[in-house]
């Protein structure tokens, strides 16, 4: 068939330009009436309710705000026969997004540099001769430097390697103090303010910033209904928010999560952007080796000419705060495209219909025969084999 390769070529050309439409057929039957205006009810009440008004589609939305945060710790606790301040409790006193207060302390009192005897729980510590300790010997699960030597364990019958170190070793003299549960009313003061660099919004704060602060402050605590601008939160709030037992954190110590989650609709006026807040642990629970949250330091001091220390392992609450933004303002590109959608979803209707009236309806073969003209399909068929016949 070469010679008749120009004329196929041309039928196929032209059939190109051709217009197909699909045939429109009505169809007597309420229940596929009821159907089809049911389903296209709900497709739109889906669109208008939730793309539109819910989630805001014709918005264009930046999710990641630049944040500043400043933090305070407040209050003043009785200890046996001492004052505590911030001073003494809070990590720092005031801070940014991290700040820690101490309920429990563990102190090794006068400490100086010098040789002991190494703790027996420290591996291969043990010993009954001096051969048993090698000189030099670091053991970094242990607290310093061996000498060779193998000495009493303090007051003990037994004997372990002798180390330098800061002396006596922590886990012998250490002095346990009783936690600190007037801690349970402390006031952390959290302020913060973002900034949507996208659409060049100038620093949005918590609305507490509209009063007048320092009276407000002086006697407001945060509540989520009460006060829901307050930037004051009781440390015993935050743990039960956190659904934390207190009691249990003063001897363990833990790590709370404070998230700041700002939703700011930007058609309206800036300042209406309201933070809320949700506290969350955030040590690892499950590995009690490694939960809870504690922390050494030292107070150097000269005793008899000679450098000394007090430790203390300090036992605590570390608020970490997290801040998450999401601001949204009008824009005709995702409006056009939410639009599009919502009209095209509309034709998932005609589908379904289609499916069940030619699927499920008494009638089924009578409306598929209606639908597709199958004289029309085979003619088609039969004129593009004319175009192989010279």
């Amino acid at each position: 068939f070469p010679k008749a390769q120009p004329k196929c070529l041309k039928c196929y050309f032209l059939s190109f330009w051709d217009y197909e439409t699909p045939k429109v057929m009505v169809v007597k039957n309420r229940t596929l009436g009821v159907i089809y205006r049911s389903v296209q009810f709900l497709v739109i009440t889906y669109f208008i309710w939730y793309v539109f008004i819910s989630q805001k589609a014709y918005q264009e939305s930046e999710t990641r705000p630049e944040s500043s945060v400043y933090t305070l710790m407040k209050g003043t606790a009785v200890h046996g026969d001492d004052i505590l301040d911030t001073v003494e409790y809070a990590r720092p006193s005031e801070g940014g997004d991290v700040i820690s207060t101490i309920l429990r302390r563990e102190v090794t009192y006068d400490q100086s540099q010098g040789t002991c005897a190494e703790h027996f729980n420290v591996a291969n510590a043990n010993c009954t001769k001096d051969s048993d300790c090698v000189q030099g010997e670091v053991d970094f699960d242990g607290h310093g430097r061996r000498t060779g030597r193998c000495v009493q364990y303090y007051n003990h019958t037994f004997k372990t390697c002798e180390i330098q170190s800061w002396c006596p070793i922590e886990e012998y003299a250490v002095v346990r103090e009783p936690a600190l549960e007037e801690a349970i009313n402390f006031t952390v003061f959290i302020r913060n303010s973002i900034h949507f660099p996208k659409f060049k919004v100038g620093n949005i704060k918590d609305a507490s910033n509209k009063r007048d602060m320092q009276k407000y402050l002086n006697k407001c605590q945060y509540h989520e209904e009460k006060e829901p601008y307050c930037p004051n939160f009781r440390l015993g709030y935050i743990a039960h928010k956190a659904r934390e037992n207190f009691t249990e954190l003063c001897r363990t110590g833990g790590v709370i999560g404070v998230f700041i989650n700002w939703q700011c609709n930007l058609d309206i006026d800036p300042s209406n952007c309201k933070p809320t807040y949700a506290f969350r642990r955030l040590d690892l629970r499950k590995d009690q080796a490694n939960s809870g949250y504690y922390y050494r330091f030292a107070k150097y001091y000269r005793k008899d000419g000679v450098e000394s220390r007090t430790l203390i392992k300090a036992y605590g609450i570390r608020l970490d705060v997290i801040v998450h933004g999401h601001a949204g303002k009008f824009s005709p590109i995702p409006t056009i495209i939410s639009t599009v959608t919502a009209m095209t979803s509309v034709g998932i209707c005609t589908i379904i219909c289609d499916w069940i009236m030619l699927t499920f309806i008494d009638k089924n073969e009578v409306y598929s025969d209606r639908k597709f003209d199958e004289v029309s399909k085979w003619h088609r068929v039969f004129n593009m084999f004319l175009c192989f016949i010279p």
